[in-house]
């Protein structure tokens, strides 16, 4: 069991407030590092037993608290390690799915799996950046609280569309995700694609757009999904009218697998000359092989080419997958010679 420091918690909160905060973090550490009792508890800090369970609950509902259970008997475990070893991974978490359950039920688990190992690497003075989607709108939904100082959470990839300049979904993704931790939300307000390359040139000559792409090359977590034309839940660039009949065609005629923020890759990881990439915001994909944690959250037999074509080109670093998917992209891809 971990909890974060009296100081930490109370960073930003009004006075009131920050006691409440000083007391539910005294209790959680008599309760769980020196294991007394909550009638122990209340006699020491003369209060109600009633007051001392809700302080403990308290603690538990606003990421005070991170309780880890670790089984070593675990069948997934085995599946992580082959996982890490044959694509080289820093991590690899497999989540326990039922699988009578539908991909929907999968993608939710992984999404409470993911936003609960977020606590554990979020931390102050950081960039996050962020590629807004259905998987990880699905994430933030699922965080807890946690209080931090100092830290960006950027935008990777614009939401613009042909219709409008603003995307409540994507905006929703970035200022809920940043007011979790207390951090301060940076949106991308552009096009997700131009309808020119030298558009996006000229703009990505401003400085106030050029300060943000600064930002994302400095980000030491970029958390996001794959899109692939052909999942179960399909992702929101091939769902929801961003890409016109002419672009399917091209991305065909390129031979796409998938694409992390809008940016497109082939079956063998290769992306720098896909038409499309020239008119996306999305980031250069050499930028997720250099973020400390590069933590990619994916469900779905039907994202499992996107997957195995990601993990070629090194895009990532963590990979946080459902059991099904986990042990088809292990039985698929051969083992390196």
């Amino acid at each position: 069991m971990d909890s974060m420091t009296q100081s930490e918690a109370a960073a930003g909160r009004p006075a009131d407030e920050t006691g409440l905060w000083a007391s539910a973090i005294t209790v959680a550490r008599l309760y769980y590092y020196q294991q007394m009792t909550t009638t122990d508890i209340a006699h020491e800090l003369g209060l109600s037993r009633s007051k001392v369970s809700r302080l403990l609950s308290f603690a538990r509902d606003n990421g005070l608290v991170e309780i880890r259970i670790h089984d070593p008997r675990e069948h997934p475990g085995q599946l992580e390690s082959m996982l890490k070893q044959r694509f080289g991974l820093r991590r690899a978490q497999v989540v326990s799915v039922p699988e009578s359950a539908g991909e929907l039920e999968w993608l939710q688990r992984v999404a409470s799996h993911a936003a609960a190992y977020l606590n554990t690497v979020v931390g102050s003075n950081m960039v996050i950046g962020l590629a807004w989607g259905n998987t990880v709108n699905a994430i933030v939904e699922r965080l807890t609280p946690k209080a931090t100082v100092n830290v960006d959470v950027v935008q990777l990839n614009g939401s613009g569309t042909t219709q409008s300049m603003s995307n409540a979904f994507s905006s929703n993704i970035i200022m809920q995700f940043a007011a979790n931790y207390d951090a301060r939300p940076q949106p991308f307000p552009v096009p997700a694609f131009f309808e020119y390359p030298e558009t996006k040139k000229a703009l990505w000559r401003e400085r106030s757009v050029r300060r943000l792409l600064e930002m994302q090359q400095r980000a030491d977590i970029m958390l996001f999904s794959i899109g692939a034309l052909s999942a179960a839940v399909p992702s929101q660039i091939h769902s929801g009218g961003y890409l016109e009949p002419q672009d399917l065609e091209s991305l065909a005629a390129d031979g796409v697998a998938g694409d992390i923020a809008t940016v497109f890759f082939r079956d063998d990881g290769s992306y720098r000359d896909i038409a499309l990439n020239k008119r996306t915001s999305g980031p250069d994909l050499a930028l997720f092989r250099k973020a400390r944690h590069s933590i990619c959250v994916i469900s779905g037999l039907s994202k499992i080419d996107a997957i195995r074509a990601a993990l070629r080109g090194r895009f990532v670093n963590e990979l946080i997958i459902d059991e099904p998917t986990a042990r088809l992209l292990a039985a698929s891809t051969p083992q390196p010679k």
